[in-house]
């Protein structure tokens, strides 16, 4: 096992058997969102995508949640230091409004935007409760297995915030519009069942055994066909925006592309000769 500096204990990362493992870990508060920690994530989701070593991403929590989303407790604390006690107040803005948005756009590119766009598949290992921007973060990966003790909420309504990190987005394209739109009206807790019904989680493990599913799951794909997997990742997300005609020519490109990969070429062999195949990423 390789470990990787994040620069902050907010966040722990290793690489496996070609498996990198990003944790947030501030399992006091939930794995609740920091900015040392959105930093850190946004650093090592981009090393991790040019890292040769690396097939494959596993995105968790430390402790029995995933991410409680925003530090709700830490905002409140900012609102009465600047004066936000009363309604008449005059709040002090530390940072300018326009920077603060952009600052957060920036943010969301470099982590839900880069987990979506990245050419590797990127796994959500949900142990507990996923929430808000939390939420979010899970809705970006590929692929989503939760404990069967796990919750999930989009759970801004009950904060009074409209959403970040792109949920409405992917959420949209997990349920469809009308079932996102009652999510984040209502804010309701999905148990782990109802989310895997929903199609919002791919499959529900036993607590105890989630971390081990995971793990098999995440090496299966670190020793697959990562030229494949990274064309099959671009398709799909253009299918989720393009046109037919755009996704069938794109098809034929990069079917024939990988076609020519040394990969396909000893899954072929591997095929012939009735054993497994050895993947090795060219």
């Amino acid at each position: 096992m390789r470990t990787l500096d994040t620069g902050t204990d907010d966040l722990l990362a290793s690489v496996d058997a070609g498996v990198a493992t990003l944790t947030m870990n501030r399992p006091a508060r939930r794995n609740a969102l920091s900015p040392a920690m959105l930093d850190a994530l946004a650093r090592l989701l981009a090393a991790v995508e040019v890292d040769d070593e690396v097939g494959c991403v596993v995105l968790t929590g430390a402790g029995e949640a995933f991410c409680a989303g925003g530090d709700v407790r830490a905002m409140d604390e900012g609102y009465q230091d600047e004066g936000y006690q009363d309604e008449g107040d005059q709040a002090r803005a530390a940072v300018p409004f326009d920077v603060k948005v952009h600052r957060q756009r920036l943010s969301q590119r470099a982590t839900s935007g880069a987990i979506w766009s990245m050419p590797k598949p990127v796994i959500a290992s949900i142990p507990g409760p996923a929430a808000g921007a939390g939420l979010s973060l899970a809705l970006a990966c590929d692929l989503r297995y939760a404990a069967d003790t796990a919750v999930l909420t989009t759970a801004f309504a009950k904060v009074g915030f409209s959403g970040d990190y792109g949920g409405t987005w992917f959420l949209t394209q997990i349920v469809g519009t009308a079932k996102a739109r009652e999510l984040y009206y209502f804010s309701d807790r999905l148990s782990a069942t109802e989310a895997a019904r929903l199609g919002v989680v791919s499959e529900v493990f036993p607590a105890a055994d989630l971390a081990a599913a995971v793990d098999a799951k995440a090496r299966r794909l670190a020793a697959g066909p990562r030229v494949a997997h990274r064309y099959m990742k671009e398709a799909l997300n253009r299918a989720v925006t393009g046109e037919l005609v755009e996704c069938l020519d794109l098809e034929a490109s990069f079917h024939n592309h990988t076609g020519r990969t040394e990969d396909h070429q000893e899954a072929a062999r591997a095929f012939v000769e009735k054993r497994s195949p050895v993947f090795r990423g060219r």
